[in-house]
């Protein structure tokens, strides 16, 4: 892990990139339902799941979100914390022994309400899977700091 300080005049909209990859397993699903609570069949019995159109078991979606962001967890920058997510949508479903990658794009810059010495930065997050189809998408919100005047 890396620190960076980026302050909100130095994110350029547009920039991107692309995290290294991980392989979600059978461990991934047991665990996460352990950790959640969320036993469904969808995602624990794979006999139901050959009855279903999928065919086998799919992953949980927060599973994949968890997943796909912790990928981003790369850089740390003291100037800027999470806000939170909007817009998460589960695109199409992900299976063991799927690959997922996230990419990053600032998609949006904009002053924060409630923080003028800050400001808001939406970066869009779309997780793929080895195929190179969308799997996820959520805009994440940054609170970050406005470069400190000079003087």
């Amino acid at each position: 892990m890396m620190e960076q300080i980026q302050y909100f005049e130095d994110y350029e909209i547009g920039s991107s990139r692309l995290t290294s990859g991980r392989t979600i397993t059978e461990t991934d699903f047991i665990v996460h339902a352990g950790h959640t609570g969320d036993f469904f069949p969808h995602h624990m019995d794979a006999e139901f799941m050959k009855t279903t159109p999928f065919g086998q078991r799919i992953a949980h979606g927060t599973l994949v979100f968890s997943v796909g962001i912790g990928l981003t967890a790369t850089i740390v920058n003291p100037a800027a914390f999470s806000y939170g997510y909007d817009r998460l949508r589960f695109i199409k479903p992900v299976f063991i022994g799927d690959t997922i990658r996230t990419r990053t794009t600032i998609a949006a810059k904009e002053d924060d309400p409630k923080r003028p010495g800050s400001g808001r930065v939406i970066e869009r997050c779309e997780v793929i899977n080895q195929r190179g189809e969308v799997v996820l998408v959520a805009d994440h919100i940054y609170i970050v700091d406005r470069r400190p005047a000079q003087g």
